[in-house]
């Protein structure tokens, strides 16, 4: 008899498969920045401790289109083909910024003994973008 229990089913995916996530919207896939686990005194912090911060850094890896916003229809034109096409407002975030984020709004996956989160756009307060960064 089958089931239909989430908690069995396993996706099979290759490390070089992270460039076939799509995101959906708005959203926007980080990686979380190694956090500092040491204060500025010098204690060491736990890992529980740094991770409940409330804004937190990471890496943009992957951005969705955008904001959808309705097509708008040429009524007074009949002959012409009617295509509903959604259209994008893009998102500011590009995949290889720095970006300065609210944790609490993400969603926390894991994908090859690596954490993601995926944010909303909104949840981001601020990015850094470095051309040179990866040259």
């Amino acid at each position: 008899m089958p089931t239909n229990d989430l908690a069995d089913m396993t996706l099979d995916i290759d490390k070089k498969d992270i460039a076939k996530f799509i995101l959906v919207g708005d959203r926007v896939l980080v990686k979380p920045k190694n956090p500092n686990t040491q204060t500025k005194s010098g204690l060491y912090l736990p890992p529980t401790a740094v991770e409940k911060e409330k804004v937190q850094t990471g890496y943009i890896i992957k951005v969705g289109p955008g904001f959808p916003i309705p097509a708008m229809a040429d009524e007074d034109e009949p002959w012409k083909d009617k295509k509903e096409e959604v259209k994008y407002v893009p998102l500011q975030a590009q995949a290889g910024d720095l970006a300065i984020y609210l944790s609490q709004s993400g969603y926390e996956i894991e994908f090859n003994q690596e954490k993601y989160v995926i944010l909303p756009h909104s949840a981001i307060l601020m990015l850094v973008r470095d051309e040179g960064l990866f040259e």
